[in-house]
């Protein structure tokens, strides 16, 4: 029997058994595939503050600090690095944009300025295009290689005692008068006392038989990756509108994403040396469009081989929040989900809130905005998604 298990191993379950596994408690991690093989795979990995909703900046600074010994904490090398975030503004509407962004977060305790010409811009990162009017700097924003760290999480788990299954789907959480008692699975019963949904776009086929149900809706980001180049750029890039976004990685190859996009519906299930693994395929049109966004304020990437594409998946809510909450009504559950595109920074603090919730502490965090009753009032909207983090 467990004491906890936990479905879905992307860096917010990864994270979470880990921070359980510190202290003490006996945790299996389930996923239907394995580790990072959806969002957290599929993430352009920027570790932000900046362009953070209110309510999330204080788990983004809380995270940032994390990330700064994560990989000496896990023995793994997350390939994190604080080169900054520049968020553009290509025309004088976007400068309007970038402008109040940089008022609000600066009256918010971040550390952010605004770049107020093409010349500062370029000053501080020359590959960008000359046409850019302006940006917001945030230089202790950052980006990881996503993979290697959920990895991280998941191997110093292991070595902490977590069991892992993945290749395992899980069927239903079992409860028995109102209280959680186990999972079910394609390959039998796991008991436990507790169950973390840490799923993504998967968390509500195992919610709603317990009439629990995340509202979302599943758009896809095109992602694009160049072959090796020489580094001309260290900072993650973003734009006002969030129509593009990218970075070039610790190998040289730019990862490069779009914004949102109707998802076609097509998720196929591919064989690979880690096992079966399930992949999006972008359309033409959408890999067309991230090559003229993003080459448009970074030449050097508009003319790199294409390496590698594929597009993400994004568990997005109506407000454009996560659901961080154990008060869905059913005791011992506890539900991590919803992180709209831009929940990999958060990964190493989302664990220890987790971990708090499973434990029935009060949360190291102001979590309120992130409970899952907030959908029960129906002026909650869709606030706007920043989508590289």
């Amino acid at each position: 029997m467990a004491d906890v298990v936990i479905i879905g191993s992307g860096i917010s379950g990864a994270s979470s058994a880990y921070e359980l596994a510190r202290e003490g408690l006996k945790v299996v991690l389930i996923d239907r595939f394995g580790p990072a093989a959806m969002a957290s795979g599929w993430t352009l990995a920027g570790v932000r503050q900046s362009g953070r909703h209110p309510a999330e900046l204080p788990l983004a600074k809380a995270a940032v600090e994390i990330w700064q010994t994560l990989s000496d904490e896990l023995d793994t090398p997350t390939h994190y690095r604080r080169g900054g975030n520049l968020r553009l503004a290509r025309t004088p509407e976007e400068a309007e944009i970038i402008s109040g962004i940089v008022l609000d977060q600066a009256a918010a305790g971040l550390d952010i300025s605004l770049l107020g010409s093409n010349a500062e811009v370029r000053e501080v990162a020359p590959a960008l295009a000359e046409h850019v009017l302006c940006a917001s700097l945030c230089t202790s924003d950052g980006s990881a290689d996503p993979t290697s760290t959920v990895l991280g999480f998941v191997r110093a788990a292991e070595r902490l005692g977590v069991e892992t299954r993945f290749g395992e789907r899980v069927f239903s959480i079992d409860v028995v008068d109102g209280r959680v008692s186990g999972v079910t699975t394609d390959k039998g019963t796991i008991p436990a006392p507790k169950v973390v949904v840490a799923a993504g776009i998967f968390g509500n086929e195992v919610l709603s038989p317990l009439g629990i149900t995340v509202p979302l809706q599943v758009p896809m980001v095109t992602v694009l990756r160049s072959a090796p180049l020489e580094e001309t750029l260290t900072q993650v890039i973003g734009v006002a509108n969030a129509d593009c976004a990218g970075r070039q990685e610790y190998n040289g190859r730019f990862r490069v994403t779009s914004g949102l996009q109707d998802w076609h519906g097509g998720l196929l299930e591919t064989e690979t040396a880690a096992g079966t693994r399930p992949r999006v395929l972008p359309t033409g049109l959408s890999m067309a469009e991230v090559v003229q966004l993003f080459g448009d304020v970074v030449p050097a990437f508009a003319t790199a081989q294409i390496e590698d594409y594929w597009a993400g998946l994004i568990d997005l809510t109506p407000d454009a929040l996560p659901v961080i909450d154990a008060g869905t009504g059913v005791e011992g559950l506890v539900v991590t989900m919803g992180f709209s595109g831009h929940g990999f920074c958060l990964g190493p603090i989302t664990g220890k809130l987790v971990s708090d919730l499973v434990q029935e502490r009060p949360a190291r965090l102001p979590i309120e905005a992130f409970q899952y009753s907030r959908f029960h009032n129906s002026r909650h909207f869709l606030e706007g998604a920043t989508l590289h983090g």
